[in-house]
């Protein structure tokens, strides 16, 4: 679908120094995330680029590092101040001396690394390998929106083996992560069977995005069904009532730590370098959609408000930041 957003803007003279949010300690979002004006533009690596940022979306991992959690994915230290974000759109400025697929004007979306300036800034540096072209048929936003819980979605998937012919339960369907599991199932890996929670307001959603069998949690226990499943996919943390779900024989992948056994943990891998190029006809085709909060947009200046708001975990899909100056 085209927005507005689908046009980069013009790209001034590079600065020094730009906009960002960033904490120099950790504790509450309210009192630790400051707008910065002066923070300094990162330059791009050998392998990176340096992106003018667009859109950026926020996840659970943003204001748990805000907050001092201790997060799976961590990266070791990283000095004070912080620029926290993990999901860009934007447009190439800058490219380093190795990188060979991209180049200036390019519009691109994915991740950058935790080590680096966080995409809550006008600019940031990312991998080459760490992006991809952004389908022509999505605007920034949506975009943004895409790369952390798509490949969460994925790369779990994966991991527990969901393979064609199978069913699946969906536990948290409507957040950010669970919007992508139950789109992947189905059109990715073949899943017979979608079944997925949601509360009362939000089962429409899930009908439209494909699930077969919305199921509404304020009303019904999960587990007391007579339906069971081969896969149980736990995107809220209740991985013990899934047990009760799951048929004989069947797996459960979670990503809400710790992941007790039998449940399988899945943490982001790193190592699949070509996620978003494997699931790109899926994006411009439309059959997989990202979904996007009604609240959302939240615009750069009002980014605390949207961390606060992903807290409260009423959101529906996923929250952006757009535009960014």
């Amino acid at each position: 679908m085209a927005t507005a957003s689908t046009t980069p803007p013009s790209v001034p003279a590079m600065p020094s120094h730009m906009k960002a949010w960033a904490y120099t300690e950790h504790g509450k979002i309210t009192t630790v995330l400051k707008l910065n004006p002066n923070f300094p533009v990162p330059e791009p690596k050998s392998n990176q680029v340096l992106i003018k940022l667009v859109a950026a979306a926020i996840n659970p991992v943003d204001y748990a590092k805000i907050e001092g959690r201790k997060v799976y994915e961590d990266a070791g230290h990283v000095p004070f101040p912080i620029v926290p974000g993990y999901d860009v759109a934007g447009v190439v400025v800058k490219v380093g001396s190795g990188v060979k697929k991209l180049k200036e004007g390019d519009e691109v979306y994915g991740m950058v690394e935790a080590k680096d300036v966080g995409s809550l800034a006008e600019y940031t540096t990312a991998q080459e390998n760490g992006l991809d072209h952004k389908p022509p048929n999505l605007g920034f936003a949506e975009a943004a929106a895409i790369p952390l819980a798509i490949q969460t979605a994925y790369g779990a998937l994966r991991k527990v083996g969901l393979s064609p012919g199978q069913s699946i339960l969906v536990l948290g369907a409507s957040g950010g992560v669970g919007t992508f599991v139950v789109q992947v199932a189905k059109h990715v890996f073949g899943a017979s069977v979608v079944a997925a929670t949601a509360s009362t307001g939000k089962l429409e959603l899930l009908k439209k995005l494909g699930v077969d069998m919305p199921i509404d949690y304020t009303k019904q226990n999960f587990e007391d069904l007579p339906e069971k499943f081969d896969v149980v996919y736990d995107a809220v943390g209740q991985s013990e009532r899934a047990l009760k779900a799951m048929k004989e024989g069947g797996k459960i992948v979670t990503i809400v730590p710790p992941g007790i056994p039998p449940a399988m943990l899945f943490i982001l891998p790193s190592d699949d370098e070509t996620m978003l190029q494997k699931l790109r006809p899926y994006l411009e085709s439309g059959k997989v959609v990202p979904v996007l909060d009604p609240k959302t947009p939240f615009p750069f200046s009002h980014t605390v408000e949207a961390l606060s708001y992903l807290l409260t975990r009423r959101a529906t899909g996923k929250v952006v930041i757009h535009p960014i100056p």
